[in-house]
């Protein structure tokens, strides 16, 4: 009998794993990234007083077009990017979820840097 592997099992895994090396701090928060077959979200995160600084994804009002192909990830880049500069955050840790650093989610860390983000 074949053995089915569960994809998002393995992908928790290895973000468990990166999680363990990699932490937001108030000076160099963490850019997190998720991605659904339909949307992709990412967040600006300070660990250590646990909150959220800055959000955006495919699902905001102002956001316009396909929401699911890399072109709308490079949009959420620029987004999050531009709401960071808003709050001064300048450099942060990049957090690929456990996703592999390709297609969508290299494409909304490009947009992120082409928007001012250091990491």
């Amino acid at each position: 009998m074949v053995k089915k592997f569960d994809r998002n099992a393995q992908r928790i895994k290895r973000h468990v794993r990166v999680r363990a090396k990699i932490s937001g701090t108030p000076e160099r928060p963490r850019l997190n990234v998720f991605r659904s077959n339909a949307n992709i979200y990412a967040q600006i995160i300070d660990d250590i007083n646990g909150v959220t600084l800055v959000s955006a994804s495919t699902l905001d009002k102002d956001f316009d077009g396909a929401a699911g192909n890399a072109e709308a990830a490079k949009k959420v880049g620029l987004k999050i990017a531009e709401r960071a500069k808003e709050k001064g955050i300048t450099e942060v840790v990049f957090d690929r979820g456990g996703y592999i650093f390709h297609g969508r989610v290299a494409a909304l860390a490009e947009g992120a840097r082409e928007g001012g983000l250091e990491f």
